[in-house]
């Protein structure tokens, strides 16, 4: 089918009420920014398999961050509302906690509901994690080997739509 020109190929398509989180990365560098990103979206291309999907919206110039840094903002997306924070604390915890001179914010706001993200992460400071509440929100600093990583202590949740797209073969 045309329309206004353009071709359309009639194939199969599917959405789902999904929950999502957007989480502003930045860090020293473009670079670490970057690989931060990168390995926090790896591998979450579907919920089936890596239980959510994730993507990198865009890069974020320094005047658009809380830290006045380089930044990328990243959605990620689970079925269930329940799922969300804990897929933002592995994927947080795991892939941009460890990258150096890296932070992390909430990109939405307050929004329909809010999960504990930097609270929990402040584990890994086994202690020496210290907290402080700047303009009504609270950020943990936890210490890590290139000095601290920080987080803001809640990530607002809204609902979305997510899907994909599937080839359809075409008869011979």
């Amino acid at each position: 089918m045309k329309i206004r020109g353009v071709a359309i190929e009639d194939t199969f398509a599917e959405a789902f009420t999904m929950r999502v989180a957007r989480v502003v990365i930045t860090g020293r560098t473009l670079r670490w920014v970057r690989e931060a990103a990168l390995k926090m979206t790896g591998f979450a291309t579907s919920v089936i398999g890596c239980k959510c999907e994730a993507g990198i919206e865009r890069e974020l110039p320094p005047d658009e961050t809380p830290d006045g840094r380089p930044g990328m903002s990243v959605l990620l997306l689970t079925m269930g509302k329940d799922d969300l924070p804990v897929r933002l604390i592995e994927r947080i915890g795991q892939t941009i906690l460890t990258c150096p001179t890296t932070a992390c914010f909430d990109g939405l706001g307050p929004g329909e509901e809010a999960v504990k993200v930097g609270g929990m992460l402040r584990f890994f400071g086994d202690g020496h994690q210290a907290s402080k509440k700047l303009d009504g929100r609270r950020y943990w600093r936890v210490p890590v080997m290139d000095g601290e990583f920080l987080c803001e202590d809640l990530f607002g949740v809204q609902r979305a739509v997510a899907g994909g797209t599937t080839r359809t073969p075409r008869s011979a």
